[in-house]
């Protein structure tokens, strides 16, 4: 008999994570990842109407949420050069959440794809809308949960043609360099049927790895821990996404991301073939990971 009740309790007890709130409102999250993979946004290359249409979306989105922007404008131009594209005015979107200690984590996605080739429109959802998705919900949380540290929200231009719109704002940052301590990118968060997410940072970052461990796995998503070593090669992913702009300034990063799939830059990366339920517990996982850095890790800086 008493066995019998042990393991009624024990069925009756939530597996681990599960009984851990999202802290983001999911019907949100797949709504903004869905409007900004739609084929009207042309798959967002930089400088096209689709792009602009993007960047009004997500301006929508920074004014509802609340981010203030820096000197008047949520906007950073810049010019683009690059071997495939030239554009006069391409365009960060930043906005941020104040905090009191006079130092500053940077969150960043960006939202630019490759736009249409061969007349067929590559969407980009999850790269890297999911990023986007993943950067507003965080934004979001933060404006309800107000942080101790400044939060700088990014979202960035040109990562397709060079990790230009980084290189941008970090040439003409809204802080001085010196007050920003991390950041945390997030690019590809949204389609893995393993339930696997990726934080790559801590070979070259080790004093991030006791709090990445802090954070506890989800019923759908667990945090793994690499893909950041030289020997590694192609699948080291540190110069893979904005983030190394910041390491290139030895600033800390943490590179948020799912392993390649067969919709990578592939006209098929489309709001129907992301894995929905894994998403939102990625995009809380990024946000549980920021809760721990703005209390533990900041504190030693």
């Amino acid at each position: 008999m008493k066995k019998i009740i042990l393991l009624a309790c024990l069925a009756a007890m939530p597996f681990s994570g599960s009984a851990q709130k999202l802290p983001l409102d999911q019907k949100q999250l797949l709504q903004d990842i869905k409007v900004l993979a739609a084929d009207s946004m042309q798959g967002r290359l930089s400088g096209t109407e689709g792009s602009h249409m993007a960047q009004e979306y997500i301006l929508k989105r920074f004014n509802q949420i609340g981010l203030k922007p820096f000197n008047g404008s949520f906007k950073q131009y810049f010019k683009i050069e690059s071997k495939r594209l030239s554009v006069e005015q391409a365009t960060n979107l930043v906005g941020y959440i104040p905090g009191k200690s006079g130092k500053t984590i940077v969150v960043s996605a960006h939202y630019d794809h490759v736009g249409v080739r061969n007349g067929e429109i590559y969407n980009g959802t999850d790269d890297n809308a999911s990023g986007v998705g993943a950067l507003l919900a965080a934004a979001a949380y933060f404006k309800k949960n107000p942080p101790k540290h400044t939060i700088v929200f990014a979202a960035f231009d040109g990562e397709e043609l060079g990790l230009q719109g980084a290189n941008a704002f970090l040439e003409n940052p809204p802080v001085m360099l010196e007050q920003i301590i991390l950041n945390v990118n997030m690019d590809m968060l949204s389609i893995n049927s393993k339930g696997e997410l990726y934080a790559s940072g801590t070979y070259h970052y080790p004093q991030l790895k006791p709090h990445l461990e802090q954070v506890a796995p989800r019923l759908k998503a667990k945090l793994l821990i690499g893909h950041d070593k030289p020997e590694q090669g192609s699948d080291d992913w540190t110069t893979q996404s904005d983030h190394f702009q910041f390491h290139k300034r030895k600033i800390p990063f943490v590179y948020f991301g799912v392993e390649d799939h067969p919709h990578y830059h592939k006209p098929s990366d489309d709001y129907v073939n992301i894995n929905p339920d894994f998403y939102a517990e990625a995009a809380a996982l990024v946000i549980d990971f920021l809760k721990i850095a703005d209390k533990s890790f900041l504190k030693s800086q």
